[in-house]
């Protein structure tokens, strides 16, 4: 009974193990190379797939989704005979998993090396200067070889990047002494400039300050000048609505003569046509005010003078005492 089991035994885990290689689950955006004897039979797609046990084998398992190859930094030598180091970034996806199992022994290996070919014939016909200005360039030229290179391998190379682009040190201080004076350049252009506005600024503000400045002092003159002409003009007329005599009328015109000469702005002042009548008037009553002085002097020889009134001018006038 004990050999029985064991045989038993022996061939439950047979079939046990002939279940689990006959059963092949294969993931979502995957795919695997199924070999009958060592020949390629089929390729297994995502889902629940049947393979005869210990006669199929799985070649290889792929990835079909996109992946991303960073590739380390490659020295490639530019027109001008500079060094530069140059990082480069690969997205490709298998699109052919028997291809490339079968027409390339390592395409991750292949594709790293026919980058670095590649962006050296590419990079050796461009000056420095190009090279660092030119990255979408560089980038669309190694896309279309590396596409249509990789194509018969069962691959498609979706995009490729250019991480970095390290030109030689000595390059890189120059640069960085270039980038410097510019900006020390740009700087001192933006302060003379702002100076210069700063100054066109303040002379228009002074300039305007002058001119408003100047307006006033002209509007005030001309107020002055209206006003102290106004003045003349309402004691004239106020004299003559007082109808006064000749000799308070002269009187007068001799005390508003300094007035009307004292304004600033009279450059040019006109004598009334009055003014000499009153003057006339004026003159020959000083000259009747020197006749009655003297005849009270005559007659107030007896120690003072007698006030009288003279009734013509419409005034009281006291005579002052002659003294011999």
């Amino acid at each position: 009974m004990e050999p029985v089991i064991i045989v038993l035994v022996i061939l439950v885990v047979l079939v046990f193990i002939a279940l689990i290689k006959t059963i092949q689950v294969i993931p979502q955006a995957s795919a695997a190379i199924v070999e009958r004897f060592g020949r390629y039979t089929r390729t297994l797609n995502a889902g629940l797939n049947i393979v005869v046990p210990f006669i199929d084998t799985i070649r290889n398992r792929i990835d079909l989704r996109e992946q991303v190859v960073p590739f380390p930094p490659q020295p490639v030598i530019t027109q001008d005979n500079l060094v530069v180091n140059i990082d480069t970034v690969i997205y490709y996806q298998v699109t052919d998993a028997r291809a490339a199992t079968y027409e390339v022994a390592s395409y991750i290996q292949a594709i790293e090396q026919l980058t670095v070919t590649t962006l050296r014939n590419i990079i050796g016909g461009m000056d420095l200067e190009r090279t660092l200005t030119s990255r979408e360039e560089i980038n669309a030229a190694l896309r279309g070889v590396l596409d249509e290179a990789t194509g018969k391998w069962g691959i498609r190379v979706n995009r490729v990047e250019l991480k970095a682009i390290e030109p030689p040190t000595s390059i890189q201080d120059s640069m960085e002494k270039q980038m410097r004076a510019d900006r020390d350049k740009r700087a001192a252009i933006l302060t003379a400039e702002g100076t210069r506005q700063a100054a066109i600024l303040t002379a228009e503000g002074e300039k305007q300050s002058q001119i408003l400045r100047a307006e006033g002092e002209a509007k005030a003159a001309a107020l002055r000048a209206e006003g102290e002409a106004q003045a003349v003009r309402t004691v004239f007329e106020a004299i003559h609505a007082g109808d006064p005599d000749q000799k308070l009328l002269s009187y007068q015109y001799l005390q508003m003569l300094p007035k009307i000469a004292e304004g600033d702005a009279n450059k040019l002042w006109i004598v009334p046509s009055e003014i000499g009548d009153a003057l006339k008037g004026l003159s020959g009553a000083m000259g009747n005010f020197g006749n009655f002085g003297g005849g009270g002097g005559s007659t107030g020889g007896g120690g003072g003078s007698v006030p009288q009134q003279h009734k013509g001018t419409g005034t009281d006038r006291r005579e002052r005492p002659s003294i011999d």
